[in-house]
C-alpha cells in the first residue's frame, strides 16, 4: 500500500517572488543593450548574451522553497557569421519589448510577435518557433517573466467557480469590478491572461483544482463547491501559466490549502501535478512565479483502484506511460526527493494499469462528488 502524507495544509511556506515594474524591466533591457554596445565600441570584443540552460538536467528541487530552482549551467550566444541573424533578432525583440510594450503599457501575443517581425527586414522570423524560442531566451536572460514584459499567453487560463469574489479593474477607468463566482448561472469565470492586479474575497476552506473539463462541469452542475465550501478550478490538462499564477496568488493571499485531482496515470502525476507544484525544467528560470508549492495530491491514486473496487474500470499502461514513469523515477528531482511518489509510481507500474477520473461513474454518475471526494477529504491523507 502506498504510503501517503497526512495534512490539511501544506507545511511548505513558498517564497514570495518579487514583481518587477515596467520601468525596472525597461531599465534592465537598456542596461543589457548598453553592455553589448560597450563590448563592441569600447572594448573591441565580440558581443555575447548568456542564458541559463532550460532543462530538467539544470534544476534542483529545493524542498524549503518548494519548487524547481535553476542551477548554474549557462549557454552563450556570441555574435559571429553563423549567429548574426539570431543575434540581430534577439536585439530587435528586446527593442520591441521596451519601446512598444513596456514604454507604451501595451500587450502582444506570441503570434503577433512573429508577424510584427515581418517589418524587420533580413532579421525577420521565418517560423513562429524561432520567435517563441527567442522570447523564452529573453525571459530567461532578463529573469523577468514574459507576462510582466507585456506578452500575453494565447491559451485559455482556466475556469473558476465557487464562493469567491474576484476584484478586477476596468482597463479604461481603473474602477473595481467585482465578479461573484457563485452567481454565474450554469457557467464559470475564465481566468484572464494577466492576474497580478486581481484581488480576492472568500470564506472558502480550500481550493480544489481538477484536471478534466467534464468532471469540473459535473461538480459545477451539482454545486459541489457549495456542499464542500471550496473554490473549484479547472486546469483542462497541464495548467497554463495564467492558471498556475492565479492559483498561487489566491492560495497565498487567502492562506488556503490546495488539493489537486487528476487522472491516475504518469501524465497526470509527472506532467500535470508536478508542473503545478514545482514547475518544469524548461521554465526553471521563472518557476518561483508559476508553481504552487502548497498544493497536495488528492487522487486518483493506484490505491484508489483497490479501495474503490475499480479494477475493471482501468486501462493497461501503454509504452509511453511506462517510459514516462520510469524516466521520472530515474531523473525527476521532485520524484527522487519524494518517497511517497516513488512508491505510488512503482505501485502503478506493478499493477500495470492507469485510471481516469471518470472511472468512479462505475458506481453511479455522482459517486465522485457524493462519496469519493468527501471520504478522501475527510480522511485527509494526500500525496505531497
Amino acid at each position: 500500500m502506498t504510503k501517503k502524507t497526512t495534512a490539511r495544509k501544506s507545511a511548505i511556506k513558498p517564497d514570495m517572488p518579487e514583481i518587477v515594474s515596467k520601468a525596472d524591466a525597461s531599465r534592465k533591457i537598456v542596461a543589457m543593450a548598453r553592455d553589448i554596445y560597450e563590448d563592441v565600441i569600447k572594448r573591441g570584443k565580440k558581443p555575447s548574451m548568456k542564458f541559463p540552460i532550460r532543462s530538467l538536467a539544470n534544476v534542483k528541487y529545493d524542498p524549503k522553497r518548494g519548487h524547481f530552482s535553476i542551477l548554474g549551467k549557462m549557454t552563450t550566444r556570441t555574435l559571429s557569421y553563423n549567429t548574426v541573424k539570431t543575434f540581430a533578432q534577439s536585439m530587435r525583440l528586446m527593442a520591441t519589448t521596451k519601446n512598444d510594450l513596456l514604454d507604451k503599457d501595451d500587450i502582444a501575443g506570441k503570434r503577433e510577435v512573429y508577424y510584427n517581425s515581418k517589418s524587420w527586414g533580413e532579421c525577420r522570423f521565418d517560423q513562429q518557433t524561432e520567435s517563441d524560442t527567442l522570447l523564452d531566451d529573453m525571459e530567461a536572460m532578463l529573469g523577468i517573466n514574459r507576462e510582466q514584459l507585456g506578452y500575453i499567453p494565447e491559451e485559455r487560463g482556466g475556469d473558476v467557480c465557487g464562493p469567491i469574489v474576484v476584484i478586477d479593474q476596468d482597463p479604461v477607468t481603473g474602477k473595481d469590478i467585482k465578479i461573484d463566482c457563485m452567481k454565474l448561472g450554469s457557467g464559470a469565470w475564465s481566468i484572464p491572461s494577466r492576474v497580478e492586479h486581481l484581488r480576492f474575497q472568500t470564506k472558502a476552506k480550500f481550493i480544489l483544482v481538477v484536471e478534466t473539463s467534464s468532471l469540473f462541469q459535473r461538480l459545477v452542475h451539482h454545486r459541489y463547491y457549495a456542499q464542500a465550501n471550496c473554490i473549484l478550478i479547472s486546469m483542462s490538462g497541464v495548467p497554463t501559466r495564467a492558471c498556475r499564477r492565479f492559483i498561487r496568488r489566491l492560495a497565498d493571499d487567502q492562506g488556503l490549502p490546495v488539493l489537486a485531482f487528476t487522472d491516475g496515470d504518469p501524465y497526470g502525476y509527472c506532467n500535470i501535478y508536478r508542473t503545478l507544484k514545482v514547475g518544469s525544467g524548461q521554465a526553471a528560470h521563472i518557476n518561483q512565479y508559476f508553481c504552487v508549492p502548497q498544493v497536495q495530491y488528492l487522487g486518483v491514486t493506484p490505491q484508489d483502484i483497490i479501495d474503490y473496487n475499480l479494477e475493471d474500470a482501468t486501462h493497461p499502461l501503454e509504452e509511453v506511460d511506462i517510459k514516462r514513469a520510469r524516466d521520472a523515477l530515474k531523473r525527476d528531482p521532485f520524484i527522487l526527493h519524494s518517497k511517497p511518489w516513488q512508491d505510488t509510481l512503482n505501485q502503478m507500474l506493478k499493477m500495470g494499469v492507469r485510471i481516469e477520473q471518470q472511472a468512479f461513474a462505475k458506481h453511479g454518475l455522482n459517486f465522485v462528488l457524493e462519496t469519493y471526494l468527501p471520504e478522501k477529504i475527510k480522511k485527509g491523507e494526500f500525496l505531497p
